[in-house]
């Protein structure tokens, strides 16, 4: 059993007869009254996103967890096919257990959270940032510089990214995975 102070981002732990990962959390102590925890639930088997707020020292179910690597291999309908990158075992995965898939292109690796009870996949964490290729961009207009303007770019997995005026067809951009947004371009 753990409690509110071992809450942290990725966590998975069993409320309400499901097991939820947290997406997001927050401590907070008011001036009047007990410190609670503010957090974001996401549940692994439906993928519905809950507010949840704990008491400070609420004791939380931990579920306890195995990550390995996992490299993307295809989509094939609403499922994602992985291949372990130790002993090439392959899984498919329901589209619902992950995050930001317009931003997973074939070959990229991730995490894959399993449940130690049972060996069933819970959640996929993608790395921090990708990095992809611009295919579709209009060509920024010469002069529109004030107040930092943005265009949308369509990048090789189709997803559509707010880049700055200079990024051009064919640049590779890094893109942060977490909020779907234009980091830097790379040379």
């Amino acid at each position: 059993m753990a409690s509110t102070s071992d809450i942290r981002k990725g966590l998975c732990i069993k409320y309400n007869s499901d097991i939820f990962k947290i997406v997001e959390f927050l401590h907070v102590k008011p001036g009047k009254g007990g410190a609670f925890v503010r957090t974001k639930l996401k549940s692994v088997t439906t993928g519905k996103v809950i507010d949840n707020t704990f008491n400070a020292g609420h004791k939380i179910d931990e579920v306890r967890v195995l990550t390995q690597k996992f490299q993307f291999l295809y989509k094939n309908g609403d499922t994602f096919n992985f291949m372990n990158v130790e002993d090439y075992d392959q899984i498919t995965l329901p589209e619902n257990l992950l995050d930001n898939v317009h931003l997973m292109k074939e070959g990229e690796v991730v995490t894959v959270l399993i449940n130690e009870e049972d060996s069933l996949p819970l959640s996929v964490d993608m790395p921090p940032n990708v990095t992809l290729k611009v295919t579709e961009s209009e060509p920024g207009v010469k002069g529109n510089t004030a107040n930092n303007p943005t265009k949308v770019a369509i990048v090789e997995t189709g997803a559509r990214i707010n880049v700055p005026l200079f990024i051009n067809e064919g640049d590779s951009i890094k893109v942060d995975t977490e909020k779907g947004i234009y980091l830097e371009r790379i040379k």
